[in-house]
């Protein structure tokens, strides 16, 4: 095993940076506080979510009968979900007496923390595949050790991004978010698009031989 190697991929997959505009999205009608509070949902999540991977990810994929297809499948639905609202450059609630509501409660931003930012956006099915190749390779308590410390410090990574979210937000203003929010949101819809063929030619291999 690698441990440079190992976690440079990791936060390869992992790409903060690259959710920053999601990020931005999803927690537009929030204030300072929910917004702080969503930083480190986001963050405390990433790293159980990797932590748990490397610990019982395949163990947990098989006692409920999952395979890593259909969580790509589903995984692949809900980016798609996602991506349509993008596309119209709305939040992920559009619903303005609920949005009302919601500003009021301090975890307004707990939900979209979970899903979509951190499921499946950050720790997607590439993440959970990667936790559970490398805990395969592990070797002994150290090595498990190792791969829950690379949750941490992809929980670092992710609270660092989303904090300097607001600078962005500043840079760009809002007629700057709602143009890269729709091609992000276009970028999206053909990622999970991506997971979804992936995960359906897995659970379908006749698929490919009748596209070809």
């Amino acid at each position: 095993m690698d441990p440079l190697k190992q976690l440079i991929t990791l936060l390869a997959v992992l790409n903060p940076i690259g959710v920053v505009p999601f990020f931005i999205h999803f927690t537009r009608g929030l204030n300072p506080a929910q917004r702080h509070r969503t930083v480190w949902v986001c963050a405390l999540t990433v790293f159980a979510v990797i932590a748990v991977s490397a610990l019982a990810g395949l163990r947990l994929l098989e006692f409920f009968g999952i395979s890593l297809a259909s969580f790509q499948v589903g995984g692949g639905v809900l980016l798609l979900i996602n991506a349509v609202q993008m596309l119209n450059a709305e939040p992920a609630d559009s619903n303005p007496r609920e949005v009302a509501a919601a500003s009021e409660k301090l975890d307004a931003g707990d939900s979209v923390a979970v899903s979509p930012l951190t499921i499946p956006l950050l720790t997607g099915p590439a993440t959970l595949s990667t936790m559970v190749i490398y805990s395969q390779q592990a070797k002994g308590p150290g090595d498990l050790a190792l791969l829950v410390g690379y949750g941490a410090v992809g929980a670092a990574a992710t609270f660092g991004a989303f904090a300097g979210a607001e600078r962005i937000t500043r840079l760009l203003g809002q007629t700057g978010i709602n143009v890269l929010t729709r091609v992000m949101g276009l970028v999206l819809a053909a990622v999970g698009v991506e997971i979804m063929a992936a995960g359906l030619l897995t659970l379908f291999p006749g698929l490919g031989a009748a596209v070809g």
